[in-house]
């Protein structure tokens, strides 16, 4: 059973060529041979493989309209993707049955600018139970599953750790059976599809869309009228009240795309619903029939671009104000949505906040909160006092920064321009807030501005995280010491107005993804040994930690790791033409690319690596081969030359006899989701080395611990409460605390004196500006090594170096020891189970929303 799971070269399959099935030319042909009559009945519900195959083939001809032997790759993808996506509609169905079945239901709307769900076709197969009876069927219409699976896109809907955090969590809501929904955006082009060129990241459109996303399913029935610009005017309404009312304002669509998300082992199917931005009209027909085409269809391009690209540049005004209108999008569409849901089944605006729970997945959603106002208090003649107690507690703010100056602000004049009756009810909250801020702390006048809503300078600017603070019941952090770090320093002034506000929710990640369907064969050596409880109680994994002491137990693991690793070899040879080599030791860091990650510290160690090696310093090292990915944003130079110096250091290393074999170092291109599901079952070792309290949390981590890898990183983010559950002496920690990094800076960081101070590093450093490693390109990294010596690097690259590089020399001695480190592997493994997204998301649901599970059954 378990060789299904990765595919035909393991399974001793092959898929059929299609120039050797016999299935006919027509319609009736496929009808004939491959549905008989006395097999007519509905197939689109059957879970054994025979309906899955006739699904399959009914969807070749009656929804892309093809015979097989005419069949595209893409169209067998399509009609697997339909067939799969037929058995959850059914539960959708009833789901959404079951929920409109309880009157006094409390739902959750997670708002994110950002859902990084990756591929659904393999996900959706695994929480289904469908995965072997699809396999054989795929197999018996002469295909192979795991080809198709290839021919997915990764879904553009996001870019780093925020986005699939809200991924993993919409599939824990729905595994748990609560009932949650998912607001986003849906975007036309993603990020980006990053290209390595001569070492350097190009940008080109990730049109994930072109060939049809057969998972969503269109709403537009439900479109939404979103509006921007226009003025604020007064007027009294029949009871003789002063009211406000938002008037000329330029208008845009938003339709809605539904796409389902599927829980693991029961039958709720939840909803993660996209808005895609649309024209009030297509073109202008006057303009149209004189001839004037362009300026015909200039509205309904000026209003697509709202949804046209996952974070636009900003840059200029016109990218702030494209950023702005999306982030604006989002909520106007995703409250319409929600109040509607509500009015079905309510009367009364005091039942809101019982109704529903409303998260908001850092600060882009924060506009929510003065839009749920304005609809209160204009539209619905809601009196102040009772619309603020019904946002306060309907409302809820997960924070993701740890460094205050990241936070998001937005210029007045902007908002002012864009939502002028947002930017009323803005300076409206913020003067009755200050007004109780004066009242509480009398005479604290520096208090009082940090707590502002409103920046004051030369530029006046909304501060997001403030308004979302003030406007929701709860606001969390998202790793215990990044919790401590909000309550003690980012928002110390709003933890001591509010002490019970601020509580810590430690991220998580869903194992469904990341170890059943990502590391098939690990999942199947753990499911022998433990049972399989552990797919929805992750903690079930403590039973492996007995195993850790088994030679038997411990080689077939070791064995496992060594498989992943060539299966990653073999698709970056055949995917990108990389050479890897399958004996060296795995060190991995795949995350965004920005100096806080410090990149340049594992760069600059196999720089060290390379000189130890090539002078002889280092006569028998562990051969390792390092691998880096990740993307940088386009405008940010600094961190995208990296990119262009791990691939020169790479290329130095292979050049050179004497080091070729010992070390290598390559860059992974184009870093996504689909592509850290082979990479972290192959990795042994997880490079987790933010400088201290820069990182919220990192998802990363536990995904590669998840998976069998060692870490080495610093107390940063979740890698303290990895190394409490995992234990000291089964992590590599070294470096700088957040203590000693503050108190470092109060002191006075110099970094020429850890230059002078440290041969190894200065030689390394002197090398980069020497052009030792691009003599082509002179001066390209001088970049980089001012910022290192001359602009204070603000991240301690070299303050953290020399106890790096000996905390590297304990992972070469542990790794030297096969036993001793695979006995390490499994105790990762073991005591990895509290960082489930499962328990994370109960978390919120008892804590912060008050939501229970729905127990959704079929008729």
């Amino acid at each position: 059973m378990a060789g299904r799971w990765w595919g035909s070269a393991w399974a001793g399959r092959s898929p059929v060529p299609h120039r050797e099935r016999d299935l006919g030319a027509g319609a009736m042909t496929i009808a004939d041979k491959m549905l008989p009559p006395e097999k007519s009945s509905d197939s689109r519900l059957g879970t054994d493989s025979e309906s899955l195959r006739r699904s399959y083939i009914q969807h070749i001809a009656f929804t892309q309209a093809k015979v097989p032997d005419y069949a595209t790759k893409n169209d067998r993808y399509m009609a697997l993707a339909m067939a799969v996506r037929d058995r959850m509609i059914d539960r959708w169905l009833a789901t959404r049955n079951a929920y409109y079945a309880q009157p006094n239901l409390k739902r959750v709307y997670y708002l994110s600018l950002e859902f990084l769900i990756g591929r659904t076709l393999g996900n959706s197969l695994i929480n289904l139970n469908l995965y072997d009876a699809c396999y054989d069927a795929i197999r018996d219409a002469g295909d192979d599953l795991e080809d198709l699976r290839e021919l997915e896109e990764d879904a553009g809907l996001g870019n780093g750790g925020l986005g699939r955090l809200a991924a993993c969590f919409l599939d824990s809501m729905a595994t748990l059976g609560l009932p949650g929904y998912g607001y986003g955006i849906r975007y036309d082009y993603g990020m980006f599809h990053q290209r390595i060129r001569d070492g350097y990241q190009v940008e080109e459109p990730d049109d994930w869309l072109r060939l049809g996303n057969p998972w969503e399913i269109a709403r537009p029935e439900r479109t939404y009228r979103v509006r921007f610009y226009g003025r604020v005017e007064r007027y009294l309404d029949e009871d003789g009240d002063l009211r406000a009312r938002w008037v000329d304002t330029q208008d845009v669509l938003a339709m809605p795309y539904d796409t389902p998300i599927p829980g693991y082992g029961n039958k709720t199917v939840n909803t993660l619903r996209l808005f895609s931005a649309k024209s009030t009209r297509d073109f202008n027909l006057d303009y149209f029939n004189h001839g004037d085409y362009i300026r015909a269809c200039e509205d309904k391009l000026r209003s697509e671009t709202i949804s046209k690209v996952l974070y636009p540049k900003d840059d200029s005004q016109a990218g702030r104000e494209l950023r702005l209108k999306q982030e604006y999008l989002l909520v106007s569409a995703s409250l319409q949505d929600i109040l509607y849901r509500f009015r079905k089944q309510h009367t009364y605006w005091n039942e809101l906040p019982d109704s529903a729970a409303i998260q908001l997945n850092d600060t882009h959603p924060s506009l929510a909160v003065p839009e749920l106002m304005r609809i209160l208090l204009d539209e619905e003649g809601v009196s102040w006092d009772e619309a603020w107690d019904i946002c306060q507690r309907t409302f809820a703010y997960t924070n993701h920064t740890v460094m205050p100056e990241a936070l998001e602000t937005w210029r007045v004049d902007l908002m002012e321009h864009l939502l002028p009756r947002h930017m009323e009810i803005i300076y409206e909250v913020n003067r009755r807030f200050l007004e109780d801020v004066r009242k509480r702390f009398a005479g604290d006048d520096g208090r009082v501005t940090r707590m502002s809503l409103i920046e004051e300078g030369y530029e006046k600017k909304v501060r997001m995280a403030n308004l979302a603070i003030v406007g929701s019941h709860a606001v969390n952090g998202v790793s215990a010491l990044h919790t401590q770090l909000l309550r003690n320093r980012v928002l110390r002034d709003f933890h001591e107005m509010f002490p019970d506000r601020i509580q810590n929710k430690t991220n998580g990640i869903t194992p469904r993804r990341w170890l059943k369907k990502s590391n098939p064969l690990l999942s199947y050596l753990i499911t022998d040994t433990i049972g399989d409880k552990w797919v929805t109680d992750l903690t079930q994994l403590k039973k492996l930690a007995s195993y850790a002491d088994d030679a038997s137990f411990r080689a077939q693991w070791r064995g496992i790791k060594s498989t992943n690793k060539e299966l990653l070899a073999v698709y970056c040879r055949d995917r990108l033409n990389l050479t890897l080599d399958p004996s060296m030791m795995f060190d991995v860091q795949v995350k965004r690319l920005h100096e806080y990650k410090r990149q340049m510290m594992l760069i600059l160690y196999a720089i060290t690596m390379y000189n130890r090696i090539r002078t002889g310093a280092e006569p028998d090292p562990v051969p390792r081969t390092i691998l880096l990915g990740g993307k940088a944003a386009p405008a940010y130079y600094q961190a995208k030359l990296c990119t262009k110096l791990a691939a020169c250091v790479g290329n130095t290393i292979r050049n050179d006899p004497a080091v070729k074999g010992k070390l290598d170092v390559q860059f992974l291109e184009n870093y996504r989701v689909s592509f850290a599901e082979r990479i972290m079952p192959a990795a042994e070792l997880s490079e987790q080395i933010s400088t201290a309290g820069t990182e919220a949390s990192g998802t990363g981590n536990m995904k590669f611990t998840l998976n069998g890898a060692l870490t080495i990183g610093t107390l940063d983010g979740a890698n303290v409460e990895i190394r409490d559950h995992v234990g000291p002496e089964n992590i590599f920690i070294f470096g700088l605390t957040m203590e000693q990094v503050a108190e470092l800076k109060t002191r006075g960081y110099d970094p020429a004196e850890y230059y002078h101070g440290n041969a190894e590093l200065r030689t390394a450093l002197d090398q980069i500006t020497g052009n030792h490693f691009c003599s082509n390109e002179p001066g390209v990294f001088d970049m980089i090594t001012n910022r290192l010596l001359r602009e204070g690097d603000p991240f301690l690259v070299l303050a953290d170096y020399a106890a790096y590089v000996e905390c590297q020399e304990r992972v070469d001695r542990l790794y030297r020891d096969p036993e001793a480190w695979t006995r390490m592997s499994i105790l990762n493994t073991a005591n990895v189970g509290y960082f489930s997204s499962d328990r994370t998301i109960q978390e919120y649901a008892d804590d912060i929303w008050g939501v229970k599970p729905v127990n959704v059954t079929m008729d």
